[in-house]
């Protein structure tokens, strides 16, 4: 570690003086790093971000217009996630917590919110099949991206060792906005924009692997990335809150207080902590540390996971909807949107799993089939009559499928594959 780095990682945080300091990269191995109050600060738009697309997406699916809301969900998600990576990444190699580093990182959440406020646009364009309308969301990624950018700059010009690494960012992310920015001035059909999404989307993501060769690498630190990914996983479980909120407020608004309402309630909060045991049993931080290249994968894996996730709050929310009388797709629909979303955060999740050790494990296999079990029966108890409410208490028991199974015997293998992973 050179001395810049050394002063950057010892005056982190301390004192109450945020002067200008020269931005290095910090140490990969210091001890004891965790999220920043400035990181969950810029978490808290997200919040904004991914209500927004699950309130837009609940609407699309509760008149039926599924296709629409599965691909501007998608589109949305990708914009704000991606966004978010960007920033959690460059945090854990160069946060220096000075003023510019502050003044940039809100400079950050105010294109995140100005994204947010475009999300209606899109999710209406793509609805009515004619023009994609991102306007707005690239406008909030322009400011976003200016920020970044200023940032790499800055660590290719007062960091040698990393001048490579950063150069490499700054271009590969200037040709990607080049490219958005350009999609605002060019009239193409929604039905010809797939390509050209695809092209850019291949630009973001390669992006980063090719910068990443150069110098070196940039010196993020594993547990540390770890945990913000662990954090942005509740804030997405947190969207499965926010749907049983207006499931159970639509409840209360049409028949007050019921045993239904109770259920509604129960199977909402139950669902999402189980997911949340799910999530936390695999030990990420550990494995990556010792594999830093087995990182990437498992980085972008985490944006379908992370997707998936908050669509479970949309699916929920997508009840409140047919309560309400307001909704074209019945109870067998609203628990297919929820349903659905957790067969593919389960699979995720166990893919996510075997290759962060190396293995495939067929117990995993046996557990995730029994998941797709469970949730069959909700959909199966839902198209022969059974009351939402109950529906919903066997989609909560899914997760439960994976959480026995570990606590059971699933922790055995785990260990093995962890002792052959990091010896």
């Amino acid at each position: 570690m050179n001395a810049a780095a050394e002063v950057n990682n010892e005056t982190h945080g301390s004192g109450t003086q945020h002067r200008l300091r020269r931005m290095a990269g910090r140490n990969p191995g210091e001890k004891h790093r965790a999220a920043t109050p400035l990181e969950l600060l810029f978490d808290l738009t997200l919040v904004v971000a991914f209500a927004q697309a699950g309130n837009e997406a609940a609407h699309l699916i509760a008149e039926g217009h599924v296709v629409s809301a599965i691909w501007a969900f998608a589109f949305v998600m990708f914009a704000v996630i991606w966004a978010w990576i960007n920033f959690s990444w460059f945090a854990s190699a160069f946060d220096t917590d000075d003023w510019f580093y502050r003044v940039t990182t809100m400079v950050q959440m105010v294109g995140v919110l100005i994204l947010a406020l475009g999300i209606h646009a899109v999710f209406e364009s793509i609805d009515e099949g004619e023009k994609l309308d991102n306007t707005v969301v690239v406008a909030g990624y322009i400011v976003m991206r200016v920020a970044m950018l200023a940032q790499w700059i800055r660590v290719a010009v007062q960091d040698p060792t990393h001048r490579q690494v950063a150069l490499g960012y700054a271009v590969t992310l200037a040709i990607a906005q080049v490219g958005w920015t350009a999609t605002l001035f060019f009239d193409v059909p929604l039905a010809a924009i797939v390509p050209l999404l695809a092209l850019l989307y291949g630009i973001e993501l390669i992006g980063p692997l090719l910068a990443e060769r150069r110098g070196g690498g940039t010196p993020w630190h594993p547990h540390h990335i770890a945990e913000r990914y662990g954090l942005l996983v509740i804030i997405t479980l947190g969207e499965g809150i926010l749907g049983t909120i207006a499931a159970v407020a639509a409840l209360v608004d049409k028949v007050g207080w019921s045993a239904e309402a109770v259920l509604v309630t129960v199977a909402g909060v139950g669902l999402t902590f189980g997911l949340w045991w799910n999530y936390f049993i695999i030990p990420s931080a550990e494995v990556i540390e010792k594999h830093r290249h087995r990182s990437w994968a498992w980085g972008y894996g985490h944006i379908p996971l992370f997707a998936a996730t908050a669509a479970i709050g949309a699916g929920i929310h997508v009840a409140a909807y047919v309560v309400e009388g307001e909704a074209t797709i019945g109870v067998v629909g609203a628990v297919l949107a929820t349903a659905i979303p957790v067969a593919i955060a389960t699979l995720v999740y166990f893919a996510l799993y075997s290759f962060l050790v190396r293995g495939f494990d067929p117990f995993h296999a046996a557990l995730f089939f029994g998941t797709l079990a469970v949730l069959g029966v909700a959909v199966a108890l839902a198209a022969n009559g059974v009351s939402l409410g109950w529906s919903l208490i066997v989609v909560m028991l899914a997760p439960v499928v994976t959480i026995v199974g570990f606590e059971a015997v699933g922790h055995r293998h785990m260990a093995a594959a962890l002792q052959r992973t990091l010896a």
